[in-house]
């Protein structure tokens, strides 16, 4: 973003909580510092994936756009998961819109004009080893997975898949769950309906 797309753009605020029963103010409280009270976007819902009515609204066509800078308190109010957040940032740096992390002053740097390069540096970084915690995490889980799966097997259970998931499920779920295809396509590739499709995440999420 350059020194002139970031005079011309506008300031907006982010917070969330996961539950309805939990309290915004201390979010509010230090994006208020940097942001008017009317740009400030709020949600009360968990964090487990991007479809938030508040942060969809902020990314749709009446909210950021380019030379646009986003406060938020921490990155883990954008998701819990370090892959959404990863692919977010991403989105961000190709849109032209700038984020600030209240809790990473690394983000919050002012530089001189013809220096934009550094917060792209920045913001290089972060994408880095967000991308190198989330395949962390999802070795942990597969780990984790086929150790339950050895020690059931050693007690004589059955781990078998159950016959109703569809021909070619593993693949077609793996791009669902990379954001590659939406469900609707996801569902019609498999020649099953929406909500069995979901149904089918739900077990597998389980299992």
């Amino acid at each position: 973003m350059t020194q002139e797309e970031k005079k011309q753009g506008r300031s907006f605020g982010y917070a969330r909580v996961s539950s309805t029963g939990q309290n915004l103010d201390r979010q509010l409280a230090e994006l208020r510092k940097y942001v008017p009270e009317e740009n400030i976007v709020t949600d009360k819902m968990s964090g487990k994936n991007l479809e938030r009515p508040g942060y969809q609204a902020l990314k749709g066509s009446l909210g950021l756009r380019r030379g646009d800078t986003l406060y938020i308190k921490s990155l883990d109010r954008l998701s819990r998961s370090k892959a959404d957040i990863k692919a977010e940032l991403e989105w961000f740096q190709k849109q032209g819109i700038r984020l600030m992390v209240l809790d990473l002053p690394t983000t919050m740097i002012e530089v001189p004009e013809g220096q934009e390069w550094i917060i792209d540096m920045v913001t290089n970084i972060l994408v880095e080893v967000l991308a190198s915690i989330a395949e962390q995490e999802r070795q942990t889980i597969r780990r984790r997975q086929r150790e339950g799966i050895d020690a059931a097997k050693a007690q004589g259970k059955h781990l078998g898949r159950p016959a109703m998931h569809p021909t070619d499920w593993d693949a077609v779920y793996f791009r669902w769950e990379q954001k590659k295809i939406p469900a609707t396509k996801a569902a019609a590739i498999l020649g099953i309906s929406k909500a069995t499709f979901y149904r089918l995440v739900k077990r597998e999420r389980e299992n």
